[in-house]
């Protein structure tokens, strides 16, 4: 399978703060990825490292078989990028904004895109964007996105300031023009339920667990939690191979684990660890992220 983005041995620190070290992870073509992980773990780190805004401590990404920190005119097209904050020139208006970019890909342009979604929004094109709502604007950068007709799209904490509406449109219109088109997705968020059905695989960037990258439906269907009922022990616990988070409630120790019960009986068994009984069940995705990432 053709890899659009290699990240291999990635190393990054700001000062003497370390951000992570030696990660490696790829995304292929036509697959929606998200790079998940909570706040200061890296996600925009990446982000900045993939598009050449930032040089990596260590290591190195490719886009397109190039060097991130040199990439061609020629790739920097084929990438449709929403950073955080939205739209720069709001100033202009919604048709003077299309006119502006348009002058920027030529023949890639795709003007019809951008209009099928500006008119949901049912405002006039003469409307200025700084008039707009925040969630009328990501419409907008949206619709400039789809507008480019990028081979890759990268989407840097697209959910900032929407409401739940504005966000399932944005899911809804992008899952749709993904899944048309072919196209590769790279996105992050901090709204993981919105990506559920949405995403193919998922690296999860955690402070406190080796890098995680799998397919979604084997993260969901695999990963489980394991209520242990009144345990001697709640706490000063191991994390390894076998249990990859843990928490006490009550009396009750919740393990989570991408193993079976015999293995967490085995694993409890060494820890000396006395229960009652086990229950296993399986998690919503965000349950699961927040099973293996922690709560806080």
């Amino acid at each position: 399978m053709e890899k659009i983005i290699q990240c291999e041995n990635l190393t990054h620190y700001y000062g003497s703060r370390k951000i992570y070290e030696d990660i490696s992870f790829d995304v292929n073509k036509g697959k929606v990825v998200g790079l998940l992980g909570k706040n200061g773990v890296g996600k925009s780190t990446t982000i900045n490292i993939l598009m050449g805004f930032l040089k990596p401590t260590a290591g190195q990404c490719t886009i397109f078989g190039e060097d991130s920190t040199d990439l061609s005119p020629l790739s920097k097209r084929k990438i449709g990028l929403l950073y955080e904050g939205h739209v720069q020139y709001d100033f202009m208006s919604i048709e003077e904004l299309e006119i502006f970019y348009s002058g920027h890909y030529k023949q890639q342009w795709k003007k019809d895109f951008y209009y099928n979604l500006i008119d949901k929004l049912k405002v006039p094109y003469s409307q200025k964007i700084k008039h707009l709502s925040c969630g009328q604007r990501s419409q907008v950068v949206l619709g400039l996105i789809f507008a480019q007709d990028p081979e890759l799209l990268i989407l840097d904490d697209y959910s900032m300031g929407l409401d739940v509406g504005y966000r399932k449109l944005f899911v809804d219109y992008l899952r749709d023009f993904v899944k048309k088109n072919n196209k590769t997705v790279l996105m992050t968020t901090h709204i993981v339920q919105d990506l559920e059905d949405m995403i193919d695989d998922i690296i999860i960037l955690d402070n406190q667990q080796p890098l995680l990258t799998m397919e979604m439906k084997s993260f969901k269907d695999d990963f489980k939690k394991f209520t242990i009922s009144d345990s001697s022990k709640l706490d000063d616990l191991p994390k390894n191979s076998i249990v990859s988070n843990y928490e006490g409630f009550n009396n009750d120790l919740i393990l989570y684990s991408f193993e079976n019960e015999d293995k967490i009986k085995e694993y409890l068994e060494n820890e000396k660890v006395s229960y009652s009984k086990i229950n296993s069940e399986n998690l919503n995705f965000e349950n699961a992220f927040l099973g293996y990432t922690g709560r806080y």
